[in-house]
C-alpha cells in the first residue's frame, strides 16, 4: 500500500494497541481498514469501550467533503469527515470504509472521547443508561460485549460521583443501615 500522503516507499505494517494496522514511516499517518478504529479505541482505554465510535451517529452533526486523497486500499477518492462535534478531520474511504488518520489524530480523537465520556456520564446518565441496557437485548453489538457495557457506565458513574460529591457520599455512607 502506497501513503494517501503521496510518500515514496510503501507502507508498514505494526501492531497498534492489539490491532495490525499499516502505517506511512515518513509521515506516521495510520491506516485502519474496516472495524479496526473501533478495536483500537476499545484496546486503548477500556472505560470507552461503552462510547460508540460511529462516524455516521447524528447525520446533523457531521459534514463531508471530497478532498483530494486516494484510500491506500482500494484507490477510490477519500471524503473528508468532521467527527462529531471534536476538531478531527477523518479521511475516510466509501467504497472499503476504511479511515486514514495522519499523525496525531488518534490521539485527538481519544483526547475528544474521553471528554464527551465525562460529560455524558454526569449529566446524560439516565439517557445513556437505558439506551446501553436497550443495546444489552437488541445490539448492535453481542450480548456479552453490550453488558461489559452497561456495567462500564454503572461503574464510571460510581466513580465520577464519589470524585464529584464526596460530601454527599459521606452523607450516605452515615445512614443507619
Amino acid at each position: 500500500m502506497i501513503c494517501p500522503n503521496n510518500h515514496k516507499g510503501e507502507m508498514e505494517k505494526m501492531m497498534f494497541y492489539h490491532t495490525e494496522v499499516d502505517y506511512c514511516p515518513n509521515c506516521l499517518g495510520v491506516w485502519f481498514d474496516k472495524g479496526e478504529l473501533q478495536l483500537v479505541k476499545d484496546e486503548k482505554d477500556a472505560q470507552l469501550q461503552w462510547l460508540d465510535f460511529d462516524l455516521w451517529r447524528d447525520k446533523s452533526k457531521f459534514s463531508v467533503l471530497k478532498i483530494d486523497k486516494r484510500c491506500p486500499a482500494c484507490h477510490v477518492p477519500f471524503v473528508e469527515v468532521h467527527y462529531d462535534d471534536s476538531k478531527v478531520k477523518i479521511d475516510f474511504c466509501k467504497h472499503c470504509q476504511g479511515v486514514w488518520l495522519d499523525r496525531g489524530e488518534f490521539k485527538q480523537i481519544i483526547i475528544y472521547l474521553i471528554r464527551k465520556s465525562d460529560y455524558e456520564i454526569l449529566h446524560h446518565y439516565a439517557k445513556n443508561l437505558a439506551k446501553q441496557l436497550w443495546e444489552v437485548f437488541a445490539g448492535p453489538g453481542k450480548f456479552r460485549a453490550e453488558l461489559e457495557d452497561f456495567l462500564m457506565i454503572l461503574k464510571l458513574f460510581n466513580y465520577k460521583f464519589t470524585v464529584q460529591y464526596p460530601h454527599i457520599v459521606e452523607l450516605i455512607e452515615k445512614l443507619p443501615k
